[in-house]
């Protein structure tokens, strides 16, 4: 059980940045084989937040035609994001949790040197969130 917890550790790192990794589908499958939740829940959060602090370093080097090669981010794609994050600032960090989108707000929270003590707070909390709720739906379905 410890390797499928060190898995998941892992794939949230993965599935938090840039790279295209689904971690619902492992907390899912794991929580499928008696996985504890409260541990799930924790880890998940852990390292998909770390992904989540990988894409704002990326960002921080302040280089938009890195951005856009490495991170396979259209160049409006990041303008959009970084006005919702000029307009939000770390507020927006809430949002890190959708897909695609969630990557590029950490993107230009990094571009636009949002304070990291306050980007990853609020990015930890969303990603927080969002697996709770996927814990609570998945235990009532099973209930």
């Amino acid at each position: 059980m410890e390797q499928l917890v060190e898995y998941l550790i892992s794939y949230a790192f993965l599935a938090g940045s840039f790279f295209p990794f689904s971690s619902e589908l492992v907390m899912l499958g794991l929580l499928g084989i008696g996985a504890a939740p409260d541990e799930l829940l924790v880890w998940a959060t852990a390292g998909n937040t770390l992904g989540g602090a990988f894409n704002y370093g990326i960002g921080s080097l302040g280089r938009e035609e890195w951005i856009t090669r490495w991170c396979k981010v259209s160049p409006e794609r990041l303008h959009k994001s970084l006005s919702g994050v000029r307009r939000y600032g770390a507020w927006a960090g809430l949002l890190a949790w959708v897909p695609i989108l969630g990557s590029v707000i950490t993107v230009a929270m990094g571009f636009l040197r949002v304070r990291f003590i306050y980007a990853i707070a609020t990015v930890a909390a969303g990603k927080y969130v969002r697996y709770w709720l996927l814990i609570q739906a998945y235990l009532q379905a099973a209930a």
